[in-house]
């Protein structure tokens, strides 16, 4: 499969892009290789957020809500999918009984308290963490977090987790990855240390220890992915796609966090 192909699949699954798709077999193969290419619509989107983070910071309109406008961009941008995913997630691993139990709070189509508790928290924590490096004229900050979310999905998906049903989205992409997951990782390291030593476009000179406190959040997002998918998969029996989406709100609101230290 061609790269173009790949990408093509991701901006068409993960988000509202109405990108055409000449791969009409929807498989494995085109699974693993949509998901490989996940991190550069991180990148899109993180450019995207950025400029319009930039935008409204030339207008009038208070911090909060330009946080608010741009956790609203971000949640229309992506369907709401991540949101939903996120939801059922949490009301899922919030339920006791076995995988069979999980599966079916996760499906049943409303969100429950645990799933109501969670999309709140991680909301205000965007909408406080967009607003502040938008403050700050962190352009390439806010940008990173977003790349790093969708980084995380990669390692979501990586071999050793297999998918908890044998159907949905899950079933396309959950262990297709291999050598990405160690690719994406590094990458995402490197750019989040990058971002932390020059804080804004304007810093002057590299800043040592900022740069060392983003490389350690990039290091602590992508080890809690790893820990929670694993916990998710022995829960639920393996990944899902309301998993993924879980994976990327959580990611992208602890980096948040971590950048703002």
């Amino acid at each position: 499969m061609s790269p173009t192909d790949a990408l093509c699949g991701a901006f068409s699954w993960l988000t509202v892009a109405p990108v055409p798709l000449r791969e009409k077999t929807y498989d494995r193969r085109f699974g693993g290789a949509a998901i490989s290419a996940v991190p550069v619509v991180g990148v899109v989107l993180g450019v995207l957020i950025a400029a319009v983070a930039w935008a409204l910071s030339l207008t009038q309109l208070p911090t909060a809500l330009i946080g608010i406008l741009l956790v609203v961009i971000l949640g229309v941008g992506t369907r709401g999918m991540h949101l939903d995913g996120l939801a059922d997630t949490a009301d899922g691993l919030g339920c006791y009984g076995p995988p069979e139990r999980v599966a079916e709070v996760m499906r049943s189509g409303s969100a429950g308290p645990f799933g109501v508790a969670t999309i709140a928290a991680v909301m205000i924590v965007d909408t406080v963490g967009l607003g502040a490096l938008t403050d700050g004229s962190r352009w390439l900050s806010i940008g990173a977090a977003v790349f790093l979310g969708r980084v995380a999905v990669v390692l979501a998906c990586r071999r050793s987790l297999p998918a908890a049903r044998t159907s949905g989205f899950g079933a396309l992409v959950a262990g297709t990855q291999r050598a990405s997951t160690v690719v994406w990782s590094v990458v995402a390291v490197a750019a989040m240390v990058g971002v932390g030593g020059w804080k804004s476009l304007s810093a002057h000179g590299f800043d040592d220890a900022s740069a060392l406190r983003a490389g350690v959040t990039a290091v602590i997002v992508l080890a809690f992915t790893w820990v929670f998918t694993r916990h998710c998969a022995r829960r639920m029996g393996g990944i899902t796609g309301d998993v993924l989406g879980a994976v990327i709100e959580i990611s992208t609101a602890i980096a948040l966090v971590g950048l703002l230290l």
